[in-house]
């Protein structure tokens, strides 16, 4: 373990195998907390690929596992604040039995290595998310002494040839690219995801097709910037075209894209076959251009508007959802109200809306005129207001309507009821009759609660 008279660069630069010695204990159990994005899921279920595949068995009770690991997520401060607490629950256990493993994956590994070594000296195990492939050889060669580090990153792992051990469900995240290369100026995920690169088409359509095969109805494609993959000859539009092929696959669904990638083509694609979802996650960020150019978003609101209308126009019923960030740096009263402005010509079916957050590393940080956060504060509950209104105002408008709707799970509110998601991914509670987890079945929507639908089943006999 990790002494605090070691010198941090020692253990930034320790080879791996310097720092392990053989291990006698056989008695293989994990245990692993996610916190964060769909990509960190995604990432999850890899690395369980990869332990399982080692000898290790996953344990539902923390107390039973021979290895802890976390793996997180470094976009906001709140991200950080929830995983910082379970460590030290961790650090809790570690305390009971100096013998476990603790390790932190993921983006927080890769952007505060540093804090982690010189605050958290009972993690003994640090590693970015460009270097998972190193976990065999971590866990199968010995007892760790000190702490093991590799937070390098990568121009090429995709992990194009490792497949995720996924449990049994409705949808399977199937990650199609990774890092970005936009370098929005709130944004640090090019720093602990790295530049993009795409996997191989083949490999995903692969992987989608095992992922039928094991049960599941549903993909959705992942990346940073989803829609600007690019393997070979091919695009993000071939890929979806690809997919969309594969037999017994119900729905397929993709997040997140970057609006200044979003082409004719993938909107064409889109509207051409029934099981590409009609729904598209569109993140807008910001209303005023100043501040879009401030974020080195690439875009105008102008081209957002007419991007967001074609959407509109050109894929029936669609539902378009969006991120909005308020109070960044030198935005002003009338910078904010355009924002609010552009909600209300689109019209969001859904929206997640957050407060301005300052990360490390990133351009944003430098700004001389951060807001205050009383400012932050109110402006995120007008935003959060007017969105609950579009939404509530959208869903009214599908009442008396009939929704394809796949079911995914039992609804939190009643044992009875089933909870799925129409193609445009508005979520419709109903009783479950003699349905089934997994079917896509009829629904009449006869309620509008909140961001939810109430419906019943309809048997056109």
């Amino acid at each position: 373990m990790w002494s605090q008279s070691d010198t941090l660069m020692e253990a930034l630069t320790t080879p791996i195998d310097k720092v392990l010695q053989p291990r006698a204990n056989t008695n293989k159990t994990y245990y692993l907390e996610t916190y964060g994005c769909q990509m960190n899921v995604a990432d999850s279920e890899l690395v369980e690929s990869i332990l399982q595949n080692i000898g290790y068995s996953p344990v539902n009770n923390i107390n039973r596992a021979k290895a802890i690991f976390v793996n997180t997520c470094a976009i906001r401060d709140h991200a950080e604040e929830k995983v910082n607490s379970q460590l030290g629950r961790y650090d809790l256990i570690k305390k009971k039995n100096p013998e476990i493993i603790i390790g932190v994956l993921g983006c927080m590994a890769q952007s505060l290595k540093h804090d982690l070594l010189e605050n958290k000296p009972y993690v003994d195990i640090i590693i970015g998310p460009d270097s998972y492939r190193k976990l065999p050889e971590i866990m199968n060669r010995g007892s760790i002494k000190r702490n093991v580090v590799d937070t390098n990153l990568s121009r090429y792992e995709a992990y194009d040839d490792l497949f995720p051990k996924r449990k049994n469900g409705i949808n399977a995240w199937v990650s199609i690219m990774r890092g970005c290369d936009k370098f929005c100026t709130f944004c640090i995920v090019p720093f602990t995801r790295g530049r993009e690169r795409s996997r191989d088409l083949e490999g995903i359509l692969l992987e989608a097709q095992n992922a039928v095969d094991d049960g599941f109805s549903e993909v959705t494609l992942l990346g940073q910037n989803v829609n600007s993959y690019k393997s070979k000859n091919n695009k993000f539009h071939n890929l979806l075209e690809e997919i969309s092929k594969i037999n017994g696959l119900k729905r397929i669904r993709y997040t997140s894209p970057h609006p200044k990638d979003m082409s004719d083509e993938v909107i064409k694609v889109m509207s051409k076959y029934d099981n590409i979802c009609n729904s598209v996650h569109l993140p807008l960020q910001a209303g005023s251009n100043k501040i879009l150019k401030r974020m080195n978003r690439t875009y105008t609101k102008e081209e957002f508007i007419s991007l967001a209308q074609k959407i509109q126009n050109r894929i029936p019923n669609v539902g378009i959802s969006t991120d909005i960030i308020v109070g960044f740096p030198g935005e002003t009263n009338s910078d904010f109200e355009q924002t609010l402005e552009v909600m209300d010509v689109i019209k969001f079916d859904f929206a997640f809306n957050f407060k301005f957050s300052e990360r490390r590393g990133t351009k944003a940080i430098e700004y001389d005129d951060q807001i205050n956060e009383e400012d932050k504060k109110n402006r995120l509950i007008r935003v959060i207001n007017l969105q609950k209104k579009h939404t509530l105002h959208k869903n009214e408008k599908l009442i008396g309507s009939y929704q394809k709707v796949l079911i995914e799970k039992e609804s939190k509110l009643s044992s009875f009821d089933w909870a799925g998601r129409t193609d445009s991914n508005k979520w419709v509670i109903f009783k479950k009759g003699n349905s089934k987890i997994g079917e896509l079945v009829n629904v009449k929507i006869n309620e509008a609660v909140g961001v939810s639908l109430k419906g019943q089943l309809y048997y056109n006999d």
